[in-house]
């Protein structure tokens, strides 16, 4: 029943490439974002309400997506964060005793539009090949040229502010009040599961929008700081570089996770750039430079930091490297205690061997 109801379907890439497919609903729809793949094999409900992946389509390349349903527990945000899905097969039931509905039903609620029975083996080689770029999936599949209008007025990734439109607007308290250390975090797109990793660790947190500044974040007296991941460029982000450096300026603890990483880069003159495609999955391999030992991480970035500024700087250091193509994935401030890393160690789902991250900070508010 379900396969006579759904409607054809295209993806239309910037560069005019157009792959065919169904949509995954019988409704007509048309959503715009830019383009990008994730290679996990599993975790697809805590990637579609990340806040990192906001504006943007989807595509998975893991085969078969659905079959284990939707849980009330899996998310890293209130809302389902990207604009569209692409997939190759999908799942309408589900076979898990956890799961509360299907995914079907779970992108519905959320009006996320999918499509499927696209040949995403030869799109990610495409993507791969010619880089990240803006696309548009619809069941206007007679309409071409009118898409290309409308997908043309699109603005590109590079140069787009985007925190504000997932950080919270209101401060707002998680933990356990009586916990051994207070930390303010900046909210610039924060997933749920880096508070939970945090608060069982002994921090009492604050979370505070996007743009608060250092004077309203030190009135609660913290004993350390820490900035989210989040969506698009860093480099529009004023407030948050500027509240950085006042953190800096304080000598407290400080500890950065991928947007976060690249707003303390740029806090301290390190500039960014955006990636040919990024990095997004849970299997991808970087060497920690102080212990010489490798870690396998979940990632989901598409801008970086300059590795060649990093290593001109007089009070920077390069403390993680991504194996693949050997980019910045750490640093560390030489005469703060202050450090950060692309990658994401709450890893949720995703191996654990960067967890050790957050045991650093904590150790390094004991010692404040």
């Amino acid at each position: 029943m379900k396969y006579q109801k759904r409607k054809k379907a295209l993806l239309l890439l910037e560069d005019g490439t157009i792959f065919y497919g169904k949509s995954v609903s019988d409704k007509e729809h048309t959503a715009f974002g830019e383009i990008c793949f994730n290679t996990g094999m599993t975790g697809y409900q805590e990637i579609f309400t990340d806040p990192s992946y906001f504006k943007q389509i989807m595509v998975l390349t893991n085969a078969h997506i659905g079959n284990y349903g939707a849980a009330d527990d899996e998310v890293e945000s209130d809302t389902v964060k990207i604009a569209g899905l692409v997939c190759k097969n999908f799942s309408y039931t589900y076979s898990r005793p956890h799961a509360n509905e299907s995914l079907e039903q779970f992108l519905n609620r959320n009006e996320t539009f999918a499509i499927s029975d696209v040949d995403t083996r030869a799109l990610v080689s495409h993507i791969r090949e010619h880089g990240a770029q803006n696309a548009v999936i619809s069941t206007r599949v007679d309409e071409i040229e009118a898409l290309k209008v409308e997908l043309s007025a699109v603005p590109s990734m590079a140069g787009l502010e985007l925190s504000s439109k997932v950080s919270t607007k209101e401060p707002y308290f998680f933990g356990d009040p009586d916990a051994p250390y207070k930390v303010a975090v900046l909210d610039i797109g924060v997933k749920k599961n880096i508070l939970r990793c945090l608060a069982e660790r002994g921090a009492y947190l604050k979370v505070f929008p996007f743009n608060a500044s250092f004077e309203e974040m030190s009135e609660w007296k913290p004993d350390g700081y820490f900035l989210s991941n989040g969506p698009g460029d860093p480099e529009p982000l004023f407030d948050a570089i500027f509240t950085t450096q006042k953190i800096l300026e304080s000598e407290k603890p400080l500890f950065g996770i991928c947007l976060g990483h690249q707003v303390l880069a740029l806090a301290n003159g390190v500039s960014t750039f955006k990636m040919h495609n990024g990095h997004r999955g849970i299997n991808h391999p970087v060497l920690n430079l102080i212990t010489q030992r490798g870690e396998i991480t979940s990632q989901n970035h598409g801008f970086a930091v300059s590795k060649e500024e990093v290593e001109a700087h007089k009070d920077l250091e390069i403390t993680h490297a991504h194996l693949n193509d050997q980019t910045v994935a750490g640093i560390r401030v030489k005469s703060k205690p202050a450090f950060s890393v692309q990658y994401h160690p709450e890893a949720s789902p995703g191996p654990h061997d960067s967890r050790y991250l957050f045991d650093e900070f904590i150790t390094s508010l004991a010692r404040a």
